[in-house]
């Protein structure tokens, strides 16, 4: 899934940290990030600390060469990327965030920060025996995506951010202006 950060303003907590220099290749999640599942968003997200620590403990992410923003890594190719994209597949059972390489490097922090987070709400979505990628719904409907979209944007607002960035944020092009818009209103972002 390629797309190119938007100019956002706006910071993520002061102690959000990234290894922008980490190279190709498959690594613990804490080292990309290191001390993520320590922030207040990492509680938020999975209150019981046993869940948080094998959460963050047991994830890798997976640094990639293509020009890609973050997705989870599947068990196995779903059937809406067939012929249209070829993503890193994980064995069954583990998990795994993939970022572009130029993503982890180039892109604001806050993105990185509001994209990581969305990413392990899929992975504990995944966990929860909930399918990722349901051809049952558009992109924009998925309650996968609905639900950790919600949850960036929620964490993005206790930040300070406003619609305007969050419109920003959400704009990705791989959804047309009619998607874009049925997917602020499911996540609460104003049109402007």
């Amino acid at each position: 899934m390629v797309r190119r950060p938007p100019p956002l303003k706006g910071e993520p907590p002061k102690a959000f940290r990234v290894a922008r220099d980490l190279p190709l290749g498959r690594h613990p999640l804490l080292a990309a990030f290191p001390g993520l599942g320590e922030l207040e968003t990492a509680v938020r997200l999975a209150p019981d600390p046993a869940e948080r620590v094998r959460l963050f403990d047991e994830t890798c992410v997976e640094v990639i060469a293509e020009d890609a923003w973050m997705y989870i890594a599947p068990w196995e190719i779903p059937r809406e990327a067939r012929g249209r994209w070829k993503p890193v597949v994980t064995p069954r059972g583990s998990d795994c965030v993939v970022i572009g390489g130029s993503h982890l490097r180039e892109s604001p922090a806050l993105i990185l920060f509001l994209d990581i987070f969305h990413e392990l709400c899929h992975l504990l979505q995944r966990r929860g025996g909930r399918e990722l990628w349901d051809s049952h719904y558009s992109y924009v409907e998925r309650p996968t995506e609905v639900e950790a979209y919600r949850f960036v944007v929620d964490e993005a607002r206790r930040l300070g951010v406003g619609d305007p960035v969050l419109r920003d944020y959400l704009k990705v092009e791989w959804i047309d202006e009619a998607d874009f818009h049925r997917l602020l209103g499911a996540v609460g972002v104003s049109r402007g």
